[in-house]
């Protein structure tokens, strides 16, 4: 499983002309799955994401984490970070099917909401316009199969 965080003032996901999911502060996650993901990995994404510590203190330290600043999580699925772009046309091929990707990504927004975080998201395999406001900019990449190492 593979998530590019962003810190954001705000963030909004739009499908077919209308706003499907906007949150204020928090994280605009992009989340793709791969086919030997499982919800293990779903639920240490969770973890490590919502316990992220990249929002500034009193002294303008990255140290407070989303509940610390009461933010709010933006889902959207994302096969492409899975990408195989060795040639100039990308393959997809490595990303997980859906059978398996959206229960995961459901998996993995249902474990945020269980830790009591506000999460909007997109459709899965819906064309989308994301839009953000970042705050930094700050950006990280999370990899589960790089932990697994």
């Amino acid at each position: 499983m593979r998530a590019v965080v962003t810190r954001v003032n705000s963030a909004s996901v739009e499908i077919d002309g209308k706003i499907h999911g906007a949150i204020d502060k928090g994280f605009l996650v992009l989340l793709g799955v791969g086919p030997d993901d499982t919800e293990e990995d779903a639920a240490t994404m969770a973890e490590k994401i919502c316990n992220c510590r990249i929002f500034p203190d009193e002294e303008d330290k990255m140290n407070l984490n989303l509940e610390a600043v009461g933010g709010s999580l933006l889902v959207v699925s994302q096969f492409t970070l899975f990408a195989d772009v060795k040639k100039r046309r990308p393959s997809f091929s490595g990303a997980g099917k859906p059978d398996i990707a959206i229960p995961l990504y459901e998996k993995f927004m249902s474990i945020c909401r269980e830790k009591g975080f506000r999460v909007e998201h997109g459709e899965f395999g819906a064309m989308m316009k994301v839009s953000s406001e970042n705050d930094g900019p700050v950006t990280l990449l999370f990899d589960t199969a790089e932990w697994r190492k």
